[in-house]
């Protein structure tokens, strides 16, 4: 793929000699377009997943930037969503309906959690949530009316992996429809489609946005899927992203390649000064030889972006507070994927509305390597670790 990476992120869906050979795509900020005739309206209306009728369903801009995410993970379309959350319920709700079962690991995303767990459940949807690094809890865990396997490959706190060949080989024996979260790797350092996944998910204010100024989501799949979910979930729900924040996606998805390298370069040799720190008592990162699922990583992923997470050795929650509070050079954030380090310290959610929440100890914290210098991170976290 990577001789067309280039292609896709730069030139592919930018039809130039439209828009008056503009190099960035312009922003049709328009709610609704018009008609010479009713012939035209009429067309336009019985293809409003491709043309121009009303943004809610298709606008230019947005298209574009469907092409290009299709293209990236390999599938035939994509959609766009207003947030990672608003992807991931419209991939689900489409493929189950009251009295059906769902099968997902433990620990995805909080809003994923709360989607199947807290609101699908009113509709009678039952979900079953399972320690998904072994295959053999997969299979134990399908009933016969299990219709959706919910991946998320590494989830993006202790990072625990699944095999992805292997559950999509079971699904497709089972006749169950598979969607895995890739925002941890983007399709760049692992390519879901290619094992055999239906639905792919990301949370696209991370990677692919990648200056935390836009606020996506992208659900990716087959033309008849993604067909089929945007005459119901996509233009029932209208989660659609705007015009503008396309735009600035698109803008982000050029530098997608050369961001990806730099960040996965850097957090590899951070991740080496932390393993040899003293003061720090665990690493979670899925390219960490420690890592008791190193091979497995190896065997589906090309590589591994920015984050990881440590728990440090400390006394009490005061040294880590003293730790963060003294990191220069990493902002305290909840998100990731940016230009700039960020941390989440789980010690936040302690003594907090959101306390029982997590599973976590109060040590562990989350760890994004942004663009700044190898050398510049790894001294910070020097400096920091000597407050502990």
């Amino acid at each position: 793929m990577a001789e067309d990476i280039s292609h896709i992120l730069n030139h592919l869906g930018e039809e130039r000699e439209k828009y008056f050979g503009s190099v960035s795509p312009p922003v049709f900020q328009s709610s609704n377009f018009c008609f010479e005739t009713v012939e035209q309206m009429r067309q336009a209306l019985k293809q409003e997943n491709s043309i121009p009728f009303y943004t809610r369903g298709y606008n230019p801009t947005v298209g574009v930037l469907r092409k290009k995410v299709a293209a990236l993970e390999g599938t035939e379309d994509a959609l766009i969503f207003g947030s990672g959350s608003a992807a991931m319920a419209a991939g689900v709700m489409s493929a189950v309906k009251g009295g059906e079962h769902v099968i997902c690991v433990k620990k995805p995303y909080s809003w994923t959690n709360k989607l199947l767990n807290k609101l699908l459940v009113r509709y009678g949807v039952e979900t079953t949530m399972i320690d998904g690094t072994d295959i053999e809890n997969f299979r134990a865990a399908i009933k016969s009316n299990t219709k959706l396997i919910i991946l998320e490959s590494p989830n993006s706190i202790t990072f625990e992996m699944q095999d992805i060949r292997a559950v999509a080989a079971l699904a497709k024996q089972h006749n169950i429809t598979t969607l895995i979260d890739n925002s941890y790797c983007t399709p760049l350092f692992q390519r879901p489609s290619e094992m055999g996944i239906d639905m792919i998910v990301h949370s696209a204010s991370k990677y692919y946005g990648g200056h935390s100024d836009i606020v996506a989501g992208v659900l990716c799949g087959s033309k008849k899927r993604i067909s089929e979910i945007f005459k119901s979930e996509f233009m029932t729900l209208g989660g659609i992203i705007s015009p503008h924040d396309a735009w600035l996606m698109i803008l982000g998805l050029r530098t997608l390649q050369v961001r990806m390298e730099r960040t996965n370069s850097t957090a590899a040799k951070v991740v080496e000064y932390l393993e040899n720190h003293p003061k720090v008592e665990k690493i979670f990162f899925p390219f960490s030889k420690n890592n008791p699922q190193y091979e497995l990583a190896k065997s589906q992923m090309s590589g591994t972006g920015g984050m990881f997470s440590a728990q440090i050795k400390a006394d009490d929650i005061a040294a880590v507070e003293r730790f963060c509070n003294s990191l220069k050079y990493f902002l305290m954030a909840c998100s990731w994927g940016g230009h700039e380090s960020l941390i989440f310290p789980t010690c936040t959610l302690y003594d907090s509305q959101n306390y029982g929440a997590t599973e976590l100890p109060w040590n562990h914290i989350r760890f994004y390597v942004g663009l700044e210098e190898p050398d510049t991170i790894i001294e910070d976290l020097k400096k920091a670790l000597e407050k502990v």
